[in-house]
Parts: C-alpha cells; sequence; structure tokens
C-alpha cells in the first residue's frame, strides 16, 4: 500500500468549501433582510401636515443621515453577491460531478440492485457480455466510441460478475472496496496544485493563520465586548452606572436634564471640539431673559446653580446644548445649532436608562418625573412648560396670550374644547399667528391621539372574587378621542364590559400577543424638532398613593386591537382594553393611584382611581 496527495485540480471539494462559508453568512443576512421590521416606527402612518420648523435643514440633514445607517441597501448588495457566488459554486459542483470518477461498485456496473439473486447476476453477466464482447460489438463513431474504450466496459463487467460471484475477489471487494484488493491512498487537498507549489506553501499558511489566528478571533471578541459594553437601553455600560449614581429619590424633571450629562457618550461626540469656549457661548445664550421662565433655555434658578456647579467642561457642554433644544434656542452658529439637535437622541436613549433604574427603586415619583422627562426631549419643550408650545407656530407669546393670567397651564385638549370662534379670538391677531399658521397648527393638533379612560376595574379571569395568590388582571377601558372632536358617539354598554377568553386561549389569559396578531399602529408623534422618528408609547402602572411605591410594574402598550383612525384619517372612537397582569398575595388598605402616561406628548393622563378590590 502506498500513499499519496491529490490535489483539486477538478474543483472537487473546493466548491462545497465555499458554498458552506458563504452560506453561513448570507441566509442569516436574508432571512434578515426579507423579514418586515418589527420597529413600530418603521411601520406607523405619519401625521400630515406641511409644516417646517426652525432649521429644518439642520434637522432633516440629522434624520436622513440615520436613515442611511438604517438602509438596507448595503445589505441588498451583499445578499445578491452571497447568492450569486452560491449560485455558481452549485454549478461548479453539478459540473465536477459529471467528470469525477465514482467509487467502483459492481452493482451499479452491472445494472442490478443489491438485493438481486445469484441466478439474475448471472443471467445479466451472460447478456452484458454477449453484448459488449470484442469480437462482436464495434465502436460507434457517434458515440466516441473505440475499442479501447469497449475492451475497458467488458473488463470491468467481468470484474464486477467475479466480485458477486468469486469468494476470493468477493473478499477483496467486501474488504477493501475493490476487486484488486488495496489500493493507493489519497489525501485530497482542497486546493490545486498551482496554490501550494513552487514556494507558494507559505503565502497559504500565512492567509490560513490571518484569517483563523487573527480575523476570526478579532470578530468574535469584538462581538462578545459590544454585547458587554452596552445595557439593555443601548447605552454604555460606564454611562449608566454613572446614571445610578445621579439617581435621587427627590429628583425632578430639571435635575434628571443635568444628571444625563454623565454619559460617556457626549465625550465621544465632542471628541476635538472646544468645550470650554463653546460652553461659555451657550450658557450665555440660554441664561438670556426668558419670555415664560426666568430663563432663555427654561432653566430654574436650581438648574442654573447646578450647570454653575459643573466642573466638567463635556458635561458643561452637554446640559448647556440640551437646555438650549428644550428652551429652542438660536445659538447663532450653524454648527451649535446642529449639535443641540444631536444631542437629543443621545438623551432619550441615556433617559430610558435612567427609567430602568428609577423602576428598580419601585419609587413613583422618579419614574414620573423620568416619563415626563421623556416627553420634554421629544417635544423639545423645557419641564412645566406649557402643553400648548408642542403644536406649530406656537410661540411664548401665543401662548400667554391664550391662558391670560391663569398660574396653570392649558392642555392641547382643553384649548381644543373650546368654540372655534373662542379659539380664533385668543390666537389670530397682530403678533400672534395668521389664519394660514392657525389652519396648520389645529390641523396638527386634531391628529394627535388623545387617550381618555372611561372604565378601569380589577378582574380574576373566569372567577368572580379576587383572593391571595390569584392572578388578577388590570383592565382598563378608554378611547382615543383627538383634541377637538365632534360629534363624539357614546360609549356602548357592551364595549366596557371584559368577556373572558375561551379556557383553552392560554394567550389570552396570559396576556400574550398571538403569533400572527398584527396590531393596530397610532401614527408617527409630532416632534418636528426631534431628528428621529418616535413611535407612541403609552405606559399603564399602578402606585401606592401613601408610600410612593409602584404597586404593579409598568406596562407599555405601543399597538391595539383595534385602529385609531379609520383609511380617511377620522377617529374611530373605539374603547381599546389595555391590560396588565400581577399575582395578588395579600390585600393592602391602600388608595391606588393610576398613571398612564404617553411618552410620546405633552397629552398625560395621570387620574385618582380609588378601587375597594384593594
Amino acid at each position: 500500500m502506498s500513499s499519496e496527495y491529490s490535489y483539486d485540480e477538478q474543483g472537487q471539494f473546493f466548491p462545497f468549501f465555499i458554498l458552506v462559508i458563504t452560506a453561513l453568512v448570507t441566509i442569516p443576512v436574508t432571512i434578515g433582510l426579507l423579514f418586515p421590521s418589527k420597529d413600530p416606527g418603521a411601520l406607523a402612518p405619519r401625521t400630515k401636515t406641511d409644516y417646517k420648523p426652525q432649521d429644518a435643514d439642520l434637522i432633516d440633514a440629522q434624520r436622513s443621515a440615520q436613515r442611511r445607517k438604517e438602509r438596507r441597501i448595503k445589505r441588498t448588495l451583499f445578499v445578491i453577491a452571497g447568492w450569486a457566488v452560491m449560485a455558481g459554486m452549485v454549478y461548479l459542483i453539478m459540473v465536477t460531478q459529471r467528470t469525477i470518477p465514482k467509487l467502483w461498485n459492481p452493482y451499479d456496473i452491472l445494472g442490478i440492485s443489491e438485493s438481486t439473486s445469484e441466478k439474475v447476476i448471472k443471467k445479466t453477466y451472460k447478456e452484458l457480455s454477449r453484448k459488449y464482447h470484442p469480437d462482436k460489438i464495434k465502436p460507434d463513431p457517434a458515440k466516441n466510441e473505440t475499442m479501447e474504450l469497449l475492451n475497458a466496459r467488458y473488463v470491468e463487467i467481468s470484474k464486477a460478475y467475479q466480485a458477486l460471484t468469486d469468494e476470493d475477489i468477493r473478499n477483496n471487494y467486501i474488504q477493501f472496496g475493490h476487486p484488486d484488493g488495496k489500493q493507493t491512498y489519497s489525501f485530497g487537498i482542497a486546493l490545486p496544485q498551482f496554490i501550494v507549489s513552487d514556494g507558494n506553501g507559505k503565502y497559504v499558511v500565512l492567509v490560513y493563520t490571518l484569517l483563523l489566528g487573527v480575523l476570526l478571533p478579532y470578530m468574535v471578541g469584538s462581538w462578545w465586548y459590544g454585547t458587554q459594553r452596552l445595557s439593555k437601553e443601548k447605552v454604555l455600560m460606564e454611562s449608566a452606572n454613572n446614571l445610578f449614581r445621579e439617581y435621587e429619590d427627590n429628583i425632578d424633571e430639571g435635575s434628571i436634564i443635568t444628571a444625563l450629562s454623565v454619559g460617556t457618550e457626549f465625550q465621544d461626540m465632542f471628541k476635538g471640539d472646544s468645550a470650554v469656549e463653546d460652553s461659555t457661548k451657550l450658557e450665555a445664550a440660554i441664561l438670556k431673559e426668558g419670555e415664560l421662565t426666568p430663563f432663555a433655555g427654561g432653566l430654574s434658578v436650581k438648574d442654573k446653580t447646578k450647570l454653575e456647579d459643573l466642573d466638567n467642561d463635556v458635561r458643561r457642554k452637554a446640559v448647556s446644548l440640551l437646555w438650549a433644544y428644550l428652551g429652542r434656542v438660536d445659538l447663532g452658529e450653524k454648527a451649535l445649532n446642529a449639535a443641540k439637535y444631536k444631542v437629543a437622541p443621545v438623551a432619550i436613549a441615556l433617559n430610558n436608562s435612567f427609567t430602568a433604574i428609577a423602576l428598580a427603586y419601585m419609587n413613583a415619583a422618579p419614574l414620573l418625573a423620568a416619563m415626563r422627562t421623556s416627553q420634554h426631549l421629544i417635544q423639545a419643550i423645557p419641564p412645566n412648560s406649557p402643553p400648548l408650545l408642542q403644536l406649530p407656530y406656537f410661540t411664548p407669546k401665543v401662548v400667554s396670550a391664550i391662558q391670560g393670567d391663569s398660574k396653570t397651564h392649558m392642555s392641547v385638549h382643553k384649548f381644543m374644547d373650546l368654540p372655534d370662534s373662542k379659539r380664533r379670538s385668543l390666537t389670530v391677531g397682530t403678533g400672534l399667528l395668521s389664519k394660514e399658521q392657525y389652519t396648520v397648527a389645529i390641523n396638527v393638533a386634531r391628529q394627535l391621539p388623545h387617550l381618555r379612560v372611561a372604565k378601569a376595574f380589577f378582574k380574576v379571569t373566569g372567577e368572580r372574587f379576587i383572593i391571595p395568590s390569584s392572578l388578577v388582571s388590570l383592565v382598563v377601558k378608554g378611547r382615543f378621542i383627538p383634541p377637538g372632536s365632534e360629534n363624539v358617539p357614546e360609549i356602548k354598554p357592551e364595549e366596557l364590559e371584559d368577556i373572558d377568553p375561551p379556557e383553552d386561549d392560554l394567550d389570552a389569559i396570559l396576556g400574550r400577543k398571538k403569533r400572527d396578531e398584527i396590531p393596530s399602529l397610532p401614527p408617527i408623534a409630532f416632534a418636528p424638532y426631534y431628528a428621529r422618528d418616535h413611535s407612541p408609547k403609552w405606559t399603564v402602572f399602578l402606585t401606592d398613593s401613601k408610600q410612593g411605591k409602584v404597586a404593579v410594574q409598568p406596562f407599555v402598550f405601543t399597538g391595539f386591537e383595534k385602529p385609531i383612525f379609520d383609511a380617511d384619517c377620522k377617529p374611530t372612537f373605539r374603547c381599546k382594553p389595555l391590560r396588565l397582569s400581577s399575582r395578588r398575595r395579600r390585600k393592602p388598605a391602600i388608595i391606588p393611584l393610576l398613571c398612564i402616561s404617553s411618552q410620546t406628548a405633552m397629552l398625560a393622563l395621570i387620574p385618582r382611581w380609588k378601587s375597594p378590590c384593594m
């Protein structure tokens, strides 16, 4: 027995190698490309308006840059190239299989099955030997046959017959797979010979070393480091740790804005900038006298003191930019104005992380403050500012004309509940809004989804009473009534009922969404100053009003069973059930506070609700 190396001159193995490697990368990317996005922001409709805010070009440029990052053009080209390579490898495999000799098999040579009896084997052999005997057959030029080829075929037929009938030859075939006994072993190398010969072997070793010893460990390490580097809220772990140290039980929205500046993301964003010089300009702009607040940026005296106490230039610049964004302050320089819109999405991510930290403490006040901060950042409105500022063209001067000497701010839906003539007399005039601007603002206000709670109650599915250790569901029934809606129909009594699902429908009992269930999505939040598309979210949770603790963790709703608007963009006024469950261990004598917060607009509801079931 001898051995030798054989190279893949015919491409027998190399296409398989390339096909497998390409498929391992291409197929997962293809699945991710073909399946629709699960992000509600990619599927929800948009608010219909032609309104363009100040610095619209800067905001649109940042939105376009974000969309380019999220586009799938590169992935599409990669998938096309991957499938093209795979198709080419499949073609090579099909072509090379025709020229590669198959394993010697006597049954295939004789054209019989392995279960054929010896009598049939002898009969078949006689027929083939008479047909292919050299003395009787003649080569056919049309089939490119030669006498050598026909003689070789006759020899193969004889060997096949002997392998199935002669005892010695049969033993050789059984033991060694060939009638002639042991054959030469060949070690296959899935590379053509010219690559590893003539002094090229060292380059092949170098390539494999780079791929398997450097590139692969680097990619795996980068992936692992990336997963450990970011928190669940997609912020740096270092930023999350810094936010944890900023948490206080009595923290308010202004203090949260200051706390968000500890994010390490801002250091990367301002790398190479002149933070000291920029901070001086920014602070001078935001600390000017404001129309509705002491300062133009919307910060309070307490927030001003916190800003001045910061000894980190990057933090001072980040906080100043956030207040400039919230106060919609014109900074006079294009670069600084672009920077103030750039910090808002980063602040939203950091605030989501702070919300998770506040939830861990189960204190209601910091959690509500974080949710309100999210509203302010999305709408570019300072804390404790009038909600009317979220409407197009509404300035502090217009809001002052509407509210007058009132110490409480008027909400959007209360403003829209006024008669149209009253609204016009308050907002349209010299130094206020034009008729065209008023029409645009009212059109946007009518498209804002505003949840009005109709009924809230506890229940245990299939039971009449709530007992300890039972799975209690809090059911909230409400309707989305856009501000200023007219001819709102009365709620039907059956819409307020909660019918128990069938006993075998575990998804409905446990409050899980079905796989084939496609929720109806509300329009994207109208946030003209926020350089991202933000999908609306409503959060429902229960708190202990005496202790200020969260009794039931928040449930977030982004879609509903029934649409809010119909095909003609008219409100449907249908009741939407919001359901959250918790296990009742005891029966505390507390008055709960039902909190329903919208994280996309200033239309938040925090109604007090007494229940005898607690």
